[in-house]
This record gives structure tokens, C-alpha cells and sequence, in this order.
């Protein structure tokens, strides 16, 4: 069978686990991914099984607010964690963690945007 080619133009943030806007069952790969991204509890709403446009919203707002919570570690480990008597090299460890947990959530965030408004092209177009 020969899929239709397809206009929506792939970021290169989409994400490796969801597939190509247009193929076959892309839609249920991004379901899947972006339930990854919330916590459990929140994935077996029916709302949001049956949307896959508010799971993506979800999704956004649950990213934006790891990326807060991060930020919010990083700025005041170096104050907060020696008050714990953590040695040195655990509190530099530590910070470089926090670093690279932003940049890595907010790789996250440009994926879940991408996905997102694949899915609400999607649901407008019909």
C-alpha cells in the first residue's frame, strides 16, 4: 500500500519514538510517547486517551513545569546543599545533574511542541 505523501514538515526536535505525521497509526505513537511524559495517574483519564490533543496540552504544562522545578535546583544548590554536609564533589556532581536535566527537558519541550501542533493540525483538518 503507498501512504500519501504528506505536508506536515518534521522538526528536527520530533521525537524518534513517534511516527512521521500522515503514516499509519502516527497518531497512536504519539499518544503512547507523550503518556510517558505525564505521570501515571494522569494516563488513564479518558479524556485524555480519547483526545490526543489535550494529552499533548497536558503534556506541555507537565514538561514547563519539570524544566521550573530543575531551574529551581540548580539556582539554589550551591547555596542549600552544603547545609546538608554534602561534600564538595557531590555538590559539583550534583549541579552539573541539574545542567544537563534543563537542557535535556527543554529538548523535551521542543518535541511535545512539535507533536502538539502536529496533532492539532490534525484535529483541525477535520
Amino acid at each position: 500500500m503507498i501512504m500519501p505523501l504528506t505536508s506536515t514538515r518534521i522538526s528536527p526536535d520530533w521525537p524518534c519514538q513517534v511516527k512521521t505525521p500522515g503514516s499509519y497509526d502516527w497518531e497512536r505513537s504519539a499518544a503512547k510517547w507523550l503518556r510517558e511524559l505525564i505521570p501515571a495517574r494522569y494516563a488513564s483519564y479518558p479524556a485524555l486517551i480519547r483526545h490526543p490533543v489535550l494529552l499533548a496540552r497536558h503534556a506541555q504544562i507537565q514538561v514547563q513545569q519539570e524544566i521550573r522545578v530543575a531551574r529551581t535546583a540548580l539556582q539554589t544548590a550551591r547555596a542549600e546543599l552544603p547545609m546538608l554536609g554534602l561534600p564538595e564533589t557531590v555538590i559539583e556532581h550534583t549541579i552539573k545533574l541539574y545542567a544537563a536535566e534543563v537542557l535535556q527537558l527543554q529538548h523535551i519541550a521542543r518535541s511535545v511542541r512539535a507533536v502538539s501542533e502536529a496533532l492539532a493540525g490534525r484535529s483541525t483538518s477535520r
